[in-house]
């Protein structure tokens, strides 16, 4: 690969890891739908991500999350149960794209970069769902929901066709987020 390749995989995977921050198996599901119908490469390493028993249990395990993430109650605890799954998910869909980047640096790059974006997406999402629960009782949370789907979903499909655009649309949503909730943090001290 050719250091403009690196930069792309490497693009890919962090805004894939960002979108895994919102929803852990969906961007899985569209990497391993992706790689299965060949609009995108996959390293033998990884190629089981694209066989069907894998599609299928991350399609299982997609309209689970999405369903569990509408319920009252059952959100917040999944918010919590989800912080180590989506760290590990991100910290593998920057694993994917870098192919044969030798290990110590592939791994040491997913684990700070991909490990890293989907743990600050899900720690801001986390923070936004209990303000929103604190707020509302719960009520506005199905709206929450609804948005980090969105997010996961045109994040993870923006990353796959333009990786560069797609991190940029991770930092700008990222930075968003922060802003939204510095906001809300100040109106409640006042």
């Amino acid at each position: 690969m050719s250091m403009v390749e690196y930069i792309l995989a490497a693009a890919l995977g962090v805004a894939l890891a960002a979108a895994v921050g919102l929803r852990v198996f969906l961007p899985l599901l569209l990497v391993a739908l992706a790689g299965r119908y060949g609009m995108f490469e996959l390293t033998p390493t990884f190629a089981w991500l694209a066989t069907l028993p894998a599609i299928g249990m991350l399609a299982v395990a997609t309209v689970a999350e999405i369903a569990a993430y509408y319920v009252p109650g059952v959100d917040n605890v999944l918010d919590a149960l989800a912080a180590p799954l989506a760290i590990a998910a991100g910290t593998l869909v920057v694993a994917v794209p870098l192919g044969d980047l030798p290990p110590v640096l592939k791994w040491t790059a997913a684990v700070i970069a991909g490990g890293g974006a989907a743990g600050i997406t899900h720690g801001l999402t986390s923070l936004l769902r209990a303000k929103s629960t604190l707020a509302t009782g719960g009520i506005a949370n199905p709206l929450v929901a609804t948005g980090e789907l969105g997010g996961a979903l045109i994040l993870s499909i923006v990353a796959l066709l333009m990786p560069v655009v797609a991190v940029l649309l991770a930092l700008v949503g990222i930075i968003w987020l922060c802003r939204r909730l510095l906001r809300k943090r100040r109106q409640g001290a006042t």
